[in-house]
């Protein structure tokens, strides 16, 4: 995973966007996902294949696939689990290999599972006032 998204960083987004990341003191190295006690990997299902071989597509796969990984959060935290929200860039096709998945299953999301450190730090941004997220009509 730390791998692919090196790669991601590094060959896709470029130095611009790579220097923009200093400020939240991010790198390659992602102890969040090697020191994990439990990762959970979240598939998106495109469609299946019955025992006929008669495919049937699931049309609301990725808000499916979202929503429930909101619910999932939600419910983590209510037991004292923390998360982050990892989106694996390019490691996806690997840990399908590796965990024997069909090629039309894609990684949605990585998800290292744990209670918080007490070396843990959150970046300090500031939200954008409602208005400018939002438009009110009366």
């Amino acid at each position: 995973a730390e791998y692919g998204k090196q790669w991601y960083q590094r060959r896709v987004r470029g130095k611009k966007w790579l220097a923009d990341l200093q400020t939240i003191k991010t790198t390659f190295v992602k102890e969040y996902i090697s020191e994990a006690p439990a990762i959970i990997l979240v598939f998106k299902v495109p469609y299946h294949d019955d025992e006929k071989g008669v495919r049937h597509n699931h049309w609301y796969y990725e808000a499916s696939v979202s929503i429930a990984v909101g619910i999932l959060l939600c419910a983590l935290n209510n037991v004292g689990l923390v998360t982050v929200t990892s989106t694996p860039m390019n490691c996806g096709p690997a840990l399908r290999r590796l965990l024997n998945r069909p090629d039309h299953e894609k990684l949605a999301y990585l998800l290292p599972i744990g209670y918080p450190s007490d070396k843990a730090t959150v970046p300090d941004f500031a939200r954008k006032p409602l208005d400018e997220i939002c438009t009110f009509i009366e």
